[in-house]
């Protein structure tokens, strides 16, 4: 038998996964920081999720603040008042968010990591793409670093999303926002010969021929986020490169590379399929150290030199 708090977060992730259409690892996240929250209510003996007060929130904050870091406890609480604005605004089970009082601690923001030109190009250049996997492989890494592409919107694409001529992809982002995103000759080239040539193969080791993701794994089965984590180590590892990089980092160089050669923020935005354009702009700091490192490698008089 269910107890009291079970359909409502039943009800919860249904709209996390149906209508705000999070991806796999952000149902996870969701679902941890709720477990947390549930373990710590069990251990006071507070109650079920419908029996939380205002003053019961406090105390799991302060319980939060003597264990995390400022950005896990951010996340953590994130995650309980959006739960709550659900069970309030849409269930109606609550009468109030215990949570919506809660201060969240001052997060430090990290610029993220990115790489140079140089370094991409050398890097899709040493992937070999005599085989299936390579052709598969190169196409991959094309879209990461040219396209901006988050690696769970990679791997949903959907050969009905693809137009090869145009040049364009049917993006289904974050929060169900669509989005066109367009791609280089480069990388249509590189399409024609993965669907040609390479995809086939894979898919004839499948026994789901149907299947109508573009991005298949050795098996035939549908290439997941983790697949494409571990084609970067294998690459790396195979070229004994340096680089200190996550599929994540090429979008960042992306956004990074666009606002360098003068591309309007916001169109970066629509590139990325941020919601916010605060999301975005901080790259443009990002931009902004990137030319003044170049600057300083470059010119003679770039750096301050002692004997001036």
């Amino acid at each position: 038998m269910n107890t009291p708090y079970e359909n409502p977060l039943d009800s919860f992730f249904s709209y996390l996964e149906n209508e705000r259409r999070y991806s796999i690892n952000t149902l996870t996240a969701y679902k941890n920081d709720i477990d947390c929250f549930k373990a710590f209510l069990e251990q006071e003996e507070f109650g079920t999720f419908l029996e939380v007060t205002p003053r019961i929130a406090e105390f799991y904050s302060g319980f939060l603040r003597d264990k995390y870091t400022p950005r896990s406890i951010a996340r953590k609480v994130s995650s309980l008042k959006t739960m709550y604005n659900y069970f309030t605004n849409v269930l109606k089970y609550t009468d109030e968010n215990p949570f919506k009082g809660i201060v969240l601690p001052k997060v430090e923001k990290k610029l993220p990591k990115f790489i140079y030109d140089e370094e991409i190009n050398e890097f899709l250049h040493s992937i070999e793409e005599d085989t299936p996997s390579g052709k598969r492989d190169a196409l991959i890494f094309n879209l990461l670093s040219g396209s901006g592409l988050r690696v769970s919107e990679l791997t949903g694409i959907k050969m009905e999303d693809v137009n090869i001529n145009e040049r364009e992809i049917l993006i289904h982002g974050k929060g169900a926002k669509d989005r066109i995103v367009p791609f280089n000759i480069a990388t249509r080239d590189k399409f024609r010969n993965y669907i040609i040539l390479a995809r086939p193969t894979f898919l004839s080791r499948s026994s789901n021929l149907d299947n109508n993701y573009v991005f298949l794994n050795f098996k035939g089965g549908t290439l997941t986020a983790r697949g494409v984590r571990d084609i970067l180590e294998r690459v790396l590892l195979k070229t004994s490169s340096t680089l200190k990089v996550s599929p994540h980092t090429f979008r960042h160089s992306f956004a990074t590379h666009l606002l360098n050669n003068g591309m309007d923020v916001r169109m970066v935005q629509e590139l990325l399929g941020h919601t916010n354009l605060s999301t975005t702009q901080v790259y443009t700091k990002l931009s902004r150290e990137s030319l003044q490192e170049a600057y300083n490698k470059a010119h003679p008089k770039g750096k301050d030199r002692k004997d001036d």
